[in-house]
């Protein structure tokens, strides 16, 4: 339960975050500014996930048999970049 709280939920905050920033109307922050915190959310959020994926390369070489835990992780820590590039 522990692994998957800290791989599957808190990663999941980075793609919730950034859809709500990307569907709120104009008038709440204007365009430039959720422009903005999108970037900064799909920046911060791809570091994550290449860290993330560092992890679990690393965990993969050392035979560990939660490395798969670090490309979940990975993986929804870099669906805010795709989406950002697709909305772009």
């Amino acid at each position: 339960m522990k692994r998957l709280i800290y791989h599957i939920l808190i990663p999941a905050i980075m793609p919730i975050v950034f859809f709500r920033v990307a569907m709120l109307p104009v008038e709440v922050l204007g365009c430039l500014m959720r422009g903005l915190l999108a970037l900064l959310i799909a920046f911060v959020s791809g570091l994550a996930a290449i860290g993330a994926a560092v992890m679990g390369l690393r965990g993969r070489m050392r035979g560990d048999r939660y490395a798969l835990w670090w490309l979940a992780s990975s993986i929804i820590l870099a669906i805010p970049v795709v989406a950002f590039i697709l909305l772009a």
